[in-house]
Formats: C-alpha cells, sequence, structure tokens
C-alpha cells in the first residue's frame, strides 16, 4: 500500500471514496425493492389505486437514480483502476529500472540474478495494483456483508452461519493451489526464461542472418514450442486440479443458496413473510454470499499477490558490492602521476580460474600502453578493474598515488572514457549515438560534429538522409542501418567527445579500414596529452606505435617493453609480430 500511495495518492483516495459508496448501493437497493413490492402488493386492492401508482412512481425512480449512480460508480471505478494501474506499473517499473542500474557488473554474470529479475519484471508492475483492488474490494465487500448480515439475523442466525461455511472451503482452495503455483514459477523460472531467449532469437534482427545462413529457424522454433509445451502442462495441471477443487465447494454453495431459499419460502407461504420481505431476504442472502466470497476470495487474492510481490522485493533487496567511500577524495585533474596497478589479482565470482595473477604495470600521462594477448589473457579485465566495475582481491589501482576505492565510483568513472569491444549500437540518431558519451554537452553544440570528424564519422553521416538527425538502425521510422565500420566510427566519436583523463579503447579499430585506421590512432595520440591511454588490440600495425606494450598470458604480464625492445627481446611479441607481418607480406606478394 506504501508502494501504490507513493505513486497515485490521488487515485487512491478517489478508489477508496468509491468503493464505501458501491458497498452501501446494494443495501439502499434492497431496502427498496422491498418497499416497491410490498406497495405493489397493497395496491392491488387499495380503493385509490392512483395515489398508490404516485407513490410507488416515486420509489421506482428513486431506485432508479440509485441504480444510475451504482453503474456510475462502476464506469469510474474502472477508470480508476486502469489509471492506478498504468500509473502504479511504469513507477515499479522505473524503481525495477534504477536498481538495475544501481546493481554491480558481477550480478549480470551470474544466472540466478537473471532468475530474480525475470520474476520481479513478470511479478513487479501489476501484482501492487492488483493488492490495491483486493482491498478496494475487500472493504466493499465487508461494508455490504454488515448491512446484509445485519438483515439476515432478523430472519434466523443460523444463516449467517451457513453463508460463513459455505464459503470457506473455496478460499481454503485458493490458499492451497496459489501456494503450489508460487512453488511452481519458482522451480521453472530459468525454463521460462530459456524459451523468452529463443523466441528472442527468433525475432530479433541481429540474429536473422545467421538464423537464415544455418538454417536454425526450424530448430529454434521446434525447442521453443517443447519447452512452452512442458511449461503449459505443467501449469494447466495445477490449474485442473484448482477447478475440480472449485467446483466441489461451488456445488455446497449452490445448495445451500437454494436450501436457504426454501427455508425463506416456506416461512412466506406460512404467513411469518409477506412478499417484499421474502425478495428482500433472497437478495440479501445472495448478496451476502456473493460479499463473502469476494471477502474470502480477497483475503486469498492478498496471499497470493503477497507471495508473488516476494519476488520484487527480493530484487529490491541486491545491494552493491561496490560502495562509494563516506568521504570521497577528488578526482586528481589534471593526471600527474598516473595509473599504477600494483600486484593486482583477481577471480570472477562462480569461475574457478583466476582471471589476473599479481598483475602490476604503470601507465604515465601522455603515455599510450598498449596491452596485448590471446583472448582470455586478461586484457579487459584490467580495463574493467579500473572503472571500478568490480574491485580486485588483492593488490591496489591507483591514480595519481589514491587508490581508486576512495573515489566516488560514479565521479571515477566520468573522468574515463571507454570504448568497449561490444560497444553498444543504440537505435537513436547519429547526433545521440555520440552525444551519449558526454550528456553535459549541448546535444546541438559543435563538439558533437568535431568529435565526428576526428573519427572519420563525419562523412558517413553527412551521407545520410537527415545527417546527424538520421535515427540509426531498423528499429523505428526511418532508421537507416550502418555496416560495422561506421557504426565503429560512431562509437569511438562517441569516446572523443568525452573530456576525460584516462582513455581507454577495447580494439578500437578492428572494423576499419587501413586509413580510417592510421587516421583514429593519430587523434588518440593527439587525445593522449597529458592524459593515459590504454589500448587494446590484435592488429599490431596499431600496437607497435604505441609508447609501451605489455604482453598477457594466462593473467600475468609475460612482456613490456616499447616495440622496439620487444623485437629486441626476441620473446613472445617477436614471434607474434612477425607472423602477422608475414601474412601481409605474402598478401602483397600475391598481389
Amino acid at each position: 500500500m506504501r508502494l501504490v500511495w507513493s505513486a497515485a495518492p490521488g487515485w487512491t483516495v478517489v478508489s477508496a471514496v468509491m468503493a464505501i459508496g458501491q458497498g452501501l448501493l446494494p443495501l439502499l437497493g434492497l431496502l427498496l425493492l422491498k418497499f416497491i413490492v410490498n406497495d405493489v402488493m397493497k395496491g392491488i386492492t387499495a380503493p385509490d389505486k392512483g395515489a398508490s401508482f404516485r407513490h410507488i412512481l416515486l420509489l421506482i425512480i428513486f431506485a432508479g437514480v440509485v441504480g444510475l449512480v451504482s453503474a456510475a460508480l462502476k464506469s469510474l471505478g474502472t477508470l480508476t483502476s486502469q489509471a492506478m494501474g498504468q500509473v502504479v506499473a511504469d513507477y515499479v517499473s522505473d524503481i525495477v529500472h534504477s536498481k538495475s542500474i544501481a546493481v554491480d557488473l558481477e550480478y549480470y554474470e551470474n544466472s540466478r540474478y537473471y532468475d530474480v529479475l525475470h520474476r520481479a519484471q513478470q511479478e513487479a508492475p501489476t501484482r501492487p495494483m492488483s493488492i490495491v483492488n483486493d482491498l478496494t474490494g475487500l472493504a466493499q465487500s465487508v461494508i455490504s456483508l454488515v448491512g446484509m448480515a445485519s438483515l439476515l439475523l432478523t430472519l434466523n442466525w443460523i444463516i449467517g452461519v451457513i453463508v460463513i461455511f459455505v464459503v470457506l472451503p473455496g478460499a481454503v482452495v485458493r490458499l492451497r493451489f496459489s501456494a503450489q503455483l508460487y512453488q511452481w514459477q519458482r522451480r521453472r523460472t530459468m525454463a521460462d526464461r530459456q524459451s523468452y531467449y529463443f523466441h528472442y532469437l527468433l525475432t530479433d534482427g541481429t540474429k536473422a542472418k545467421e538464423l537464415r545462413l544455418f538454417g536454425l529457424g526450424e530448430l529454434l522454433r521446434g525447442w521453443y514450442r517443447e519447452l512452452r509445451k512442458v511449461l503449459r502442462r505443467e501449469r494447466l495441471t495445477i490449474t485442473l486440479k484448482r477447478s475440480l477443487a472449485d467446483l466441489a465447494s461451488g456445488v455446497g454453495a449452490v445448495l445451500a443458496v437454494f436450501g436457504t431459499f426454501l427455508y425463506i419460502a416456506w416461512r412466506t407461504i406460512n404467513g411469518v413473510l409477506n412478499v417484499g420481505q421474502m425478495m428482500m431476504y433472497y437478495g440479501a442472502l445472495q448478496t451476502a454470499l456473493s460479499s463473502m466470497q469476494s471477502l474470502l476470495g480477497g483475503l486469498a487474492s492478498l496471499y497470493e499477490d503477497n507471495l508473488f510481490l516476494t519476488y520484487f522485493y527480493e530484487f529490491m533487496t541486491l545491494e552493491p558490492h561496490l560502495q562509494s567511500p563516506p568521504d570521497p577524495k577528488p578526482i586528481p585533474r589534471p593526471m600527474r602521476e598516473g595509473v599504477v596497478f600494483k600486484e593486482v589479482t583477481f577471480q570472477y565470482p562462480e569461475t574457478a580460474r583466476t582471471a589476473l595473477d599479481k598483475v602490476s604495470l604503470e601507465i604515465k600521462p601522455g603515455e599510450v600502453a598498449a596491452l596485448v594477448g590471446p583472448n582470455g589473457s586478461g586484457k579487459t579485465t584490467l580495463v574493467k578493474l579500473l572503472c571500478r566495475l568490480y574491485d580486485p582481491h588483492e593488490g591496489t589501482i591507483t591514480v595519481d598515488g589514491i587508490d581508486i576505492r576512495e573515489f566516488d565510483p560514479i565521479l571515477l568513472r566520468k573522468s574515463m572514457s571507454v570504448i568497449f569491444q561490444d560497444y553498444s549500437q543504440y537505435q537513436l540518431s547519429a547526433r545521440q549515438n555520440i552525444w551519449v558519451g558526454n550528456i553535459d554537452l549541448d546535444q546541438q553544440g559543435a563538439a558533437i560534429e568535431e568529435a565526428a570528424r576526428d573519427a572519420g564519422a563525419d562523412e558517413v553521416i553527412q551521407g545520410l538522409r537527415r545527417g546527424y538527425d538520421t535515427m540509426l538502425g531498423k528499429w523505428f521510422a526511418e532508421g537507416e542501418e550502418l555496416s560495422i565500420g561506421e557504426w565503429q566510427k560512431v562509437a569511438l566519436a562517441r569516446a572523443f567527445v568525452r573530456d576525460a583523463e584516462i582513455l581507454v579503447f577495447d580494439e578500437p579499430t578492428s572494423a576499419l579500414d587501413p586509413t580510417s585506421e592510421w587516421k583514429a590512432f593519430e587523434h588518440i595520440r593527439a587525445l593522449a596529452k597529458g592524459r593515459a591511454v590504454i589500448l587494446i588490440s590484435h592488429r599490431f600495425s596499431t600496437v607497435r606505435m604505441a609508447d609501451r606494450i605489455h604482453i598477457l598470458e594466462h593473467g600475468r604480464i609475460a612482456e613490456s617493453g616499447s616495440h622496439d625492445e620487444l623485437m629486441e627481446l626476441d620473446g613472445r611479441y617477436a614471434r607474434m609480430y612477425e607472423l602477422q607481418a608475414r601474412a601481409y607480406r605474402l598478401d602483397s606478394e600475391l598481389e
């Protein structure tokens, strides 16, 4: 309720007022029905039938007004419920988004986190509103039930007991099967996520080429159908058992209703009740049963919603392990001593392999340091630790002699410009794709186009239908798709537009032609003045121009030095360089 009140306080008040009105109106309607029926019976034998009819007419008009008010409240209730539902769903989704960007990167490398996230995304947007609807219905049912019970007690107290005991079995059934469904969903979350994954592969545009080239479409469709069939069968089994139990409890309710109606009719025939009272009591019995069913059903729904809403709170209890210090130190600006990794050791959660083992290296301001090594050697892991996406298990990383754990992580990352190998291709305009690299800039400022020119992206963008205002990608109307090399130029521009002290480029030119690669590196060299630059690449035509090259193998520094020093050493770097250079020479000879 606190959650709903925070999202939509005004709508909550309106909903409560209407619940009270809708709870009282049925009682008023039954009383009017009794008066109308009794007056009709009297009017049949009355000497002045005109006077009787006028009295009945007033009662019917009053009953009509009550009916109109009831219909209006019902329509307003639907509007209120939908409005509240949308507001609350968006509010809860915003909370989920906020939590998603706050948790550490390590959560995204743990399958259990995806289970928790998946359950929260499925249940959190709808369950809070469901609880509000249940509570509103409960309030309405209690008001109606109190009124109807007061009427029925004037007939016979046993009828009140019957109403309670007839409805109880249905509530017990619901509670039991709600718990079963909750446990089933927790158990089958991963299978449900797998089906969503197959759906994603079958419908995502980035996977469309391989699906067709490798003929995977029918295979994935089959996997999806089989998985959904198993999940559907298991859930329907639970639903079938619940339906049968509901039917059994419903039979008892029907017998009780018509048995009580028989008792009311018998008392009417014997003159204890008049016809109006008979109609009133029967209506009260039906309304009381309906209210009691709604009351217990609402309590069962609250229990069920509370179970499923625990998914949301389970997600919300996730806490980042990387905390900002209580008194963070300012980021050195300009940087004077540089970045130092000292005896850094790190192992990813849930893995046995050590990603980095006592790595020590230094990157001075104005220096371009290249990291070279086979896949999985620890190059990108070093960058993640520098960005404080993780903390090392041993050792320290310092900037100008200050441990990066003493900085505010947000401000630390703001002082860096990083382009990862798996950079994002935003389905936004070309201008926005560059601007997101530094959202403090004016989106229409000259810095955007200047960064594009430095990255070689300006010519590409100017050739698009609407220039910098062209939507990139094909998700939205009038979007234009770029080649991999063109996307990489846009990503480079995104990195260049950021005013940072530390620049990191992970395979920044892997998809560029030699001319574009040379121009990009020249700009990286220009940016290096007074800044620390880390360059990760497998292309030695780029690496050789770095001031210092570090060779990583199995999470350790195997060799360090300039290109000339490492070639003279005739070790791992020299062998890798010659192997790649030989391929270039062979290509040249063949031409």
